[in-house]
Parts: structure tokens; sequence; C-alpha cells
């Protein structure tokens, strides 16, 4: 028979996890009782703020307590991943990112965090293609001329990027491998500025949000050229694919996702998938979405740690392959 010592602790141990278990439950029936931080890696106006100001106004309505959208940009998103990987796991401080979370590794060597191990992800959020933009003074109508033109004029057209490291850095890096066109990455430190310089003609192209294409495009301002997904974008029906466009095999999109810091109860994680899967599904947050140039990917929390994962593995190798470094 067992000691009866041993059996008052392992009691002890049983009640201990019985009342954690409750407290977390408790918490969760009450969350949020307070304002929640959003933290967006990001510079304001951007492609990942546009979406987090909406998600984060849609949240605040459905659940009566204030998400509050904190940007906090630099160093390929990182400095703001760093912050929320510190912040306490109580789900009053979360984190938007895009696929720049699983590219940043890759480019900064002494991160403070671990993409994967240092978060609880609640979801994915959205998809968009990435639209290869070029501006008017560029002599190129199509994807193959623009090629040309950039191997007959080698390191005289360029591409802005929001930074080192981002998304759009990697569409162009990737872009530039697989076709030989030798154009040059100028980082801004955000989409804003790099927007604004390719539209006022200071740099000749970026691989840009949909939502920089509708706001430019449509008058004249910017030629879109393809976009990067395999199927096109129905917010731009006219313009076709890279592989359509003559670069088989490039297929490549941005996605955000919420996660929180690793240790946050997993009862206010699923409180908090639940709540975004509502919004989600939706209509006028569709809609909002849909002018926002992103298409709704819902998933569970599970899913989004397994995505996480193959993307980090699949965006080493587009780092690696591509060659692309800080500059």
């Amino acid at each position: 028979m067992p000691h009866p010592l041993l059996a008052v602790v392992a009691s002890l141990v049983l009640a201990a996890g019985a009342v954690c278990a409750h407290a977390q439950s408790a918490a969760a029936s009450t969350y949020p009782n307070r304002p929640v931080k959003l933290i967006v890696p990001f510079a304001p106006g951007g492609f990942t703020d546009v979406v987090a100001r909406i998600l984060g106004q849609k949240l605040s309505l459905a659940t009566g307590q204030q998400f509050v959208i904190e940007n906090k940009p630099g160093a390929g998103s990182t400095i703001g991943t760093d912050f929320v990987a510190k912040a306490p796991p109580d789900g009053y401080t979360l984190l938007m990112v895009s696929s720049t979370h699983v590219i940043s590794p890759w480019i900064y060597k002494n991160l403070t965090y671990d993409p994967i191990k240092s978060f609880a992800p609640v979801g994915k959020l959205v998809d968009s293609p990435y639209v290869l933009l070029v501006h008017p003074k560029v002599a190129a109508k199509d994807v193959k001329e623009f090629i040309a033109l950039a191997k007959a004029s080698p390191d005289r057209i360029h591409y802005a990027s929001s930074g080192n490291g981002s998304a759009q850095h990697l569409m162009g890096g990737l872009f530039a491998a697989m076709t030989g066109a030798p154009i040059k990455h100028i980082p801004y430190k955000g989409s804003s500025g790099a927007a604004n310089d390719l539209v006022a003609g200071q740099v000749e192209s970026s691989f840009a949000g949909v939502p920089n294409a509708l706001a430019q495009v449509p008058q004249g301002r910017l030629k879109a050229l393809a976009v990067t997904t395999a199927k096109r974008a129905p917010q731009l029906p006219d313009v076709p694919t890279l592989q359509e466009a003559g670069v088989p095999g490039y297929d490549a999109s941005v996605w955000l996702a919420l996660l929180a810091p690793a240790g946050t109860p997993p009862d206010i994680v699923l409180k908090l998938n639940g709540e975004v899967a509502k919004l989600l599904a939706s209509a006028d947050t569709r809609k909002a979405l849909f002018d926002a140039g992103v298409e709704p990917t819902p998933s569970t929390p599970q899913e989004m740690g397994g995505y996480m994962a193959q993307e980090l593995e699949r965006w080493g190798k587009v780092v690696k392959d591509a060659g692309v470094k800080l500059e």
C-alpha cells in the first residue's frame, strides 16, 4: 500500500491542479475585463496596421473592452515582437504578425525570442498576394519587359520594401533569384515610406500590398504588372499572376496571424480564437477586409502553430537560395 504521507502529497498536488484549472477557467470567463493591447510591430498605415485596426475595432465592439492598437516598428518587426514575447502571459498584450515573423530569424541572427516557442498561437487571420508595382516612368508594360529592362541596365532598377527581412524584401529577392533580374533592394522604415517614394518616382518598383495597388493603379500613378500568388487577386482581376506573366513556379503570399505570449492560459487563447472566428465570418468584417485587399483564412491555434513551423522552414530556404542579406 502507498505510504500515507505520499497519498496526502498526491491529493494536495491534485487539489492544487484543480485550483489552478479553476482559476484559469474563471479568468477566461471574465476575459477581457480591461483594455487589451494589440501590438503591431510595423509602422502605422502599412498592410498589417490596416488589418489590425479593422480587427481591433470589431473586437472592441464584440467584447465591450477596448483593443488598443500600439505600433512598435523597427528591425524587421523584431522590436515589437520581442516586447510581446516578454509581456505577462495574461491575454492583455497580443501581437499581430505577418509572414515577416518567420523570415526575421533567418535575417537577424541574435534574436532574444524564439518565433515558435516564445508564443501561443491564437489563429491565422488573412492571406493576400503582393503586387509587382512599377512607376509609370519605367518603360515596361509587362513582366517580361521589366526583366529585360533590368538585365539591360544592371543595378539601375530598384525595388522598395518596408525594411530588411520584410515580406516585401523576400518577395523581391525571390523574384530576382528566379528571373536573374538584377534589381537592387532599397529598405525603408515602413511600407508607407516605400509607397510614397515609389509614387514620387524616387524608386522604380516595389512588391506591395493590394491596398497600395488599389489606391494608386486606377489613377495611373503606378502600373501593376503581376500578383505574387498562383491565382489572381479578386480585387485586381485584370492583373496576371507572375506565373501567367512568365515566371513559372512563383507562388508567394503574405499572411497575418494573432499571437499571445507563451504561457497564456489555453482558455483565454480559445476564447480569443472563437471571437476572431465569429468576426471573420461576419459579412461586414469580410467586406472591410476585402476592401483592404485581404481574404479571411481563419484557423485553430493548433493549425496556426503547425503552419508557422512549416513557413519558418520554407522561408529559410528562400532566404538561403535567394542569397537575401541585410543591406
